[in-house]
């Protein structure tokens, strides 16, 4: 399980003396803790772990643009590096092709027309996709598909 392998490389990175993969790690294994004891579970499902994950990513990339705009470099190379780590633990991304692919079928299917249908569109994709594509991507492809229509 991906929990079990966060835990294994965060105690690898300790003993290796690495500092940004261990603080990364840790901070990332506080929040899996939070939403296993929101969830009151023991061990969150993979999927649990990516959604968590790709908070955190999400995260990271807006400290990198609010940094860049702010002219802290230091802060964006510290955030990069820990961008880095947490984006090893995501399973594969879809290219763009295939996430158009995706796109086009879920409008088909749904006979979305319109701007108004981007949440349905959106929200089929992602099902389709199990977590495998990066919604930024999704939601431009989306939005090229639903505004040529």
């Amino acid at each position: 399980m991906l929990q079990e392998q966060i835990n294994k490389d965060y105690i690898t990175a300790m003993k290796a003396r690495d500092s940004v993969k261990s603080s990364t790690l840790n901070f990332l294994r506080a929040q899996l803790k939070n939403v296993s004891i929101e969830q009151q579970t023991e061990k969150l499902s993979d999927d649990a772990v990516i959604a968590v994950l790709k908070k955190q990513i999400k995260q990271r990339q807006d400290s990198i643009e609010q940094f860049k705009q702010a002219g802290r470099t230091e802060l964006v190379d510290k955030e990069s590096a820990e961008l880095a780590v947490l984006q090893e633990y995501l399973p594969e991304q879809m290219s763009a092709e295939q996430i158009e692919v995706i796109v086009k079928d879920a409008v088909a299917e749904l006979q979305a027309s319109s701007m108004k249908d981007m949440g349905r569109v959106m929200k089929a994709v992602g099902e389709k996709t199990g977590g495998n594509a990066d919604n930024k991507v999704v939601s431009e492809v989306v939005k090229k598909i639903l505004m040529n229509q």
